[in-house]
């Protein structure tokens, strides 16, 4: 009997064939390909929604998002933390606050110079103070062992008031002033100073300082609380008479009517769902997005109307929100091997508070988080692809890419370098702990006019979300942390990666 060849190559090839149509149809049949549209976008528009009021931090919508994701994880059976709160019943982490008034009245005078609160300088904390007192200039402001800084070396300034230069030796972002202020009214208040005049030399205009800093804002509480604080001024460095005058004087003459406080509670909700593998499921990926944004009116510090004042952050970040939401439905359903943790996080807007305090008080050990997947963004303009910050430093990009590619999406690592977006949502603060950290971002290579009309504008909301693509990013979401949760070896941060040192000593390698 004659055969034809290439019958023969069909018929040997007819068990791979199976084979191949087998692993796609098992991978085809895991949960967060059976995620249904309706149900992402319903996440949306009730996250989103006006009656939310634009969740800002410490508010009642806040208070009711975090409901919401709460009940979400219950129903999808993400179960809370072991050990978090009474008989581990609490899906919370209250996350206190200090919620300071408007900045006051005032004025600093040194040699005849007259500066005006609120339009040459800031109250940035403290209470009433009226006095006239020796003036000491301590550089920076900062004492540092590992870098063999002390600023205060040789100064006397106890009863004294302390005049630093803002940020540090190295920068003068705006991130690192904000990040090292606490630090040095801290410092001064352990050396015994009674008030700090910090001179802010970012390179933003004064005047946006003062638009954004001046108003109702909150604080971490740090400590128990109970420490009252010095008053601390940012004055207008760049104003050189004014800096001139501080410096060279022996004496100011400092009046303000301080910042009054109260003590505001807000929340991360927190999740668990414990990994199959007998081996691995102590380790965990920990998954992040916060869900607040920045409310109302002039809340909001962007223009309104009396028709619409709402700023619902449907794009930021009602959108990662829903990516977790996903990933938990999709992952409490069919457990990956390793464990996975869901924490929605408060305060993002106003600095990235929420996650700094979950890594300072963690609910699980950090060192068992092998890779945090953040989802944050601030609009999108490409629907055919998902960016991601720092995709080529953290030691997954396969599992991503095969994610996205899963539901025809591509990806783009590391849009607008320039802005150092890395840097710039609550990843960051897990990866100063060592952890691999990228942020998933909903689709853009560049900001654009795009980006920038519904980034902070009220016009933010559910009714401009393409909830196809929507859809499409929250399972890639949901798939690529299965993906880095089943896989043999943690990934790794990029040889010389500048959070490459706190890994080795986060996992002692």
């Amino acid at each position: 009997m004659k055969f034809n060849k290439n019958f023969l190559l069909f018929i040997c090839c007819l068990p791979l064939l199976n084979h191949s149509a087998y692993a796609q149809k098992k991978t085809n049949s895991l949960p967060e390909f059976q995620i249904k549209k309706a149900d992402t976008e319903a996440h949306m528009r009730f996250l989103a929604a006006d009656e939310l009021l634009g969740r800002r931090t410490g508010e009642q919508g806040n208070l009711v998002a975090a409901r919401y994701i709460a009940e979400q994880f219950r129903k999808l059976g993400v179960v809370p933390v072991p050990g978090n709160g009474t008989n581990n019943s609490t899906y919370f982490q209250n996350v206190p606050f200090e919620k300071m008034g408007a900045n006051g009245n005032g004025e600093i005078i040194a040699d005849a110079e007259v500066m005006k609160s609120g339009v040459d300088w800031i109250l940035m904390n403290g209470d009433e103070m009226t006095v006239k007192a020796p003036i000491v200039y301590a550089s920076f402001g900062l004492v540092n062992a590992v870098k063999n800084q002390d600023d205060y070396k040789d100064l006397d300034v106890k009863g004294k008031i302390v005049l630093v230069e803002s940020g540090t030796a190295e920068t003068q972002t705006p991130r690192e002033i904000i990040n090292t202020s606490n630090e040095k009214r801290k410092t001064a208040m352990d050396k015994g100073a009674i008030a700090v005049i910090e001179l802010f030399n970012a390179p933003i205009p004064w005047n946006v300082v003062t638009k954004n800093f001046s108003g109702e804002k909150l604080s971490l509480i740090e400590g128990t609380g109970a420490e009252k604080s010095i008053p601390h001024v940012w004055i207008n460095g760049k104003e050189a008479k004014y800096a001139r005058a501080l410096r060279a004087a022996k004496e100011v003459e400092f009046k303000t009517s301080g910042r009054k406080s109260q003590t505001v509670n807000s929340y991360n909700v927190v999740g668990y769902i414990a990994g199959t593998d007998p081996k691995l499921k102590e380790e965990y990926v920990l998954l992040s997005a916060h869900y607040d944004h920045i409310g109302i009116g002039k809340q909001g510090g962007q223009p309104y109307t009396a028709e619409d004042s709402i700023f619902n952050g449907a794009r930021d970040n009602a959108f990662g929100t829903v990516a977790l939401l996903t990933a938990a439905e999709a992952l409490a359903k069919n457990p990956p091997k390793r464990s996975v943790l869901i924490v929605a996080l408060t305060g993002e807007e106003i600095g990235l508070l929420g996650s700094k305090y979950y890594a300072s008080h963690p609910l699980m050990p950090l060192n068992k988080c092998i890779f945090n997947i953040n989802s944050d963004g601030a609009g999108y303009n490409d629907t055919t692809i998902v960016s991601v910050m720092g995709l080529d430093r953290t030691g997954a990009r396969a599992e991503i890419e095969a994610a996205c590619k899963a539901f025809g999406l591509g990806i783009f690592a590391d849009p607008s370098p320039e802005q150092g977006l890395f840097d710039r949502s609550d990843n960051v603060n897990f990866a100063k702990e060592g952890i691999p950290a990228p942020t998933f971002t909903p689709g853009f290579k560049e900001f654009n006019g795009d980006i920038m009309k519904n980034y902070h504008q009220v016009s933010d909301n559910p009714e401009t979300i393409d909830f196809n693509y929507l859809l499409k990013f929250s399972q890639a979401y949901a798939y690529a942390t299965r993906l880095i949760a089943d896989r043999k070896v943690a990934p790794q941060w990029s040889a010389g990666d500048k959070y490459e040192a706190a890994a080795k000593k986060l996992y002692g390698k």
